[in-house]
């Protein structure tokens, strides 16, 4: 009997730790499992940060190119101005008579002496350059909002 006693405490000791060693192998895989799980997770979190920083980055070069476009627009304003001044002194270019309209003490041309008939052109180019810029410098800025209006619809449209 007492071999039968040692046989069977001998089983006994075998299944247990069979048991043992099952229940720590299936915790080991859990374990594994649940690393893979929380790495995958952690992965696609950076692609979505990449992702997000990629936008963000496109985003911003395009802002920056439409901020150099306005500056170069703006610092090419001047020129313009000087231009349309230069053309009207020279003859090239020529206003529409609608700023006489503006001017209410002239009621009559006829009733006008002959200096003042000869200041409305040299009056009209020297209106005509702060005029041609305050245009210029308006549609400049214009389409400068309108393309980042027009940038920023574009991203957010699927």
């Amino acid at each position: 009997m007492n071999r039968a006693l040692i046989a069977v405490a001998l089983g006994i000791a075998l299944f247990a730790g069979g048991f043992g060693a099952g229940w720590a192998w299936k915790g080991d895989r859990a374990e594994g499992a649940a690393a893979v799980a929380s790495a995958d997770q952690a992965s696609a979190q950076v692609d979505q940060v990449n992702d997000t920083r990629a936008t963000e980055h496109a985003q911003a070069d395009t802002l920056a190119t439409i901020g150099a476009k306005h500056e170069e627009d703006r610092a090419a304003a001047p020129a313009v101005a000087d231009a349309v001044v230069a053309g009207l002194r020279d003859g090239t270019l020529r206003l529409r008579n609608d700023l006489a309209a503006c001017h209410t003490e002239r009621l009559s041309e006829a009733a006008s002496s002959a200096g003042q008939r000869d200041a409305g052109p040299d009056l009209g180019s020297t209106l005509a350059g702060p005029a041609v810029r305050i245009g210029r410098d308006a549609d400049d800025q214009l389409r400068a909002c309108q393309a980042i209006v027009a940038a920023d619809r574009a991203e957010v449209s699927p």
